[in-house]
């Protein structure tokens, strides 16, 4: 009989979900000693690094898991750190075979990219983007966000990744490997989460030349562990400097969504942002419009900033007789700008805003539209 608890406990706890790695703790080779005596359940796991930032959440999990196996009455969890020799090891099999460094959304990959892009400042780019993020995990899609916005990063900020004096946490490192945080359910990394903290010898700003941009950037792709995805979006900087060149080289595949406001300022660079990327070899995909007309509560209208931006970047974008379409016009609305103020996406917060439903409705086409697998090589092997 305790051989038969034995056998459930360890199935329990194996079937317990490392927070940061996504990935059960049995196929992480992080469970460790099972016994149970006289109903009490002793149960030994081995985190990946010491000092593990969900140390108390995978210790409560596999608490929990373990008590909730009939003829256990009491639980007692023994934490260890797993060796270099099995460190290494894991990192190899999450890898799943790719050498160190190696760039894991190549064109043969299955995750779709997505860089979202701009002409200009200040059009609601990053918060459009965080959004959409989290809209398409809610539609049950694994995502992963890059902030690429080096200068100008503010995606923490919006998902809520940030301490009570307004700093993202700093990702956990396994060897070589850099592990995400993860908000909502897509996976983030921003270089905001690798600045130096108040009182240490810098300060939190970035003042980088393009070399240092792209391997940033570069590192970004490769370094982290996003696992598999879906879809992964990038939160461009505006405009078409060093890291647009650089996403260029090394995401020639990727999908271009071109974010604008009504106004023709707005829209006039934001065409030209879509046509760089086209030369580079990406494909744009759609337009979103931002800070559109909103309704107010006696009815009327009000176009702050003009109308039909979004169209003429569509039309114009669509000009050589590729379909760019305009995929939402997103209106002026308070909850979406208090939402990112809170670090709480408005499409979750306030579902039912006029905004929230145009973003979804983007997120529905974008989900819609997954890469295929026509021209490219399968993942296979001849042994």
């Amino acid at each position: 009989m305790t051989d038969a608890v034995v056998d459930r406990v360890r199935s329990a706890v194996a079937a317990v979900t490392d927070p940061e790695l996504r990935r059960p703790l049995g196929e992480l080779d992080m469970v460790r000693e099972i016994a149970v005596r006289e109903g009490v359940a002793e149960v030994g796991i081995a985190l990946t690094i010491v000092g593990c930032p969900a140390a108390d959440r995978i210790e409560r999990d596999v608490r929990a898991a373990a008590a909730s196996v009939d003829g256990v009455s009491r639980v007692e969890v023994a934490v260890g750190v797993m060796s270099p020799d099995e460190r290494r090891a894991l990192t190899e099999r999450l890898r799943g075979g790719r050498a160190a460094r190696e760039m894991p959304f190549g064109p043969d990959s299955l995750t779709r990219v997505i860089a979202v892009t701009s002409g200009k400042g200040g059009v609601g780019k990053s918060t459009i983007t965080a959004n959409l993020a989290v809209a398409l995990a809610a539609r049950g899609l694994r995502v992963g966000l890059v902030d690429a916005d080096v200068h100008g990063f503010s995606i923490p900020g919006l998902l809520g990744l940030v301490d009570d004096d307004g700093l993202p946490p700093a990702p956990t490192r396994l060897d070589d490997l850099i592990l995400p945080p993860v908000a909502y359910g897509v996976k983030v990394i921003s270089i905001g989460m690798f600045l130096r903290r108040p009182g240490e010898d810098a300060a939190g700003a970035v003042a980088w030349r393009g070399p240092m941009l792209h391997r940033t950037v570069q590192q970004f792709l490769t370094d982290v562990y996003f696992g598999d995805l879906d879809v992964l979006l990038l939160d461009m900087p505006p405009g078409t400097g060093d890291v647009a060149i650089s996403v260029g080289q090394l995401l020639p595949h990727a999908d271009v969504l071109v974010v604008t406001t009504p106004q023709a300022a707005a829209a006039d660079v934001a065409v030209r942002s879509g046509l760089v990327a086209r030369q580079t070899g990406q494909n744009p995909v759609g337009v979103i419009e931002n800070m559109a007309a909103m309704v107010l509560p006696d009815g009327t209208t009000l176009d702050l900033f003009g109308s039909g931006g979004g169209e003429a970047v569509a039309r114009a974008l669509s000009s050589d007789g590729t379909d760019v379409p305009l995929l939402a016009s997103v209106p002026l609305s308070t909850a979406l700008r208090t939402g990112g103020d809170d670090g709480r996406p408005v499409v979750l917060a306030n579902p039912d805003d006029a905004a929230s439903v145009a973003i979804n409705a983007a997120a529905g086409a974008l989900a819609t539209r997954p890469r295929g697998l026509s021209g490219r090589a399968l993942p296979i092997r001849l042994r």
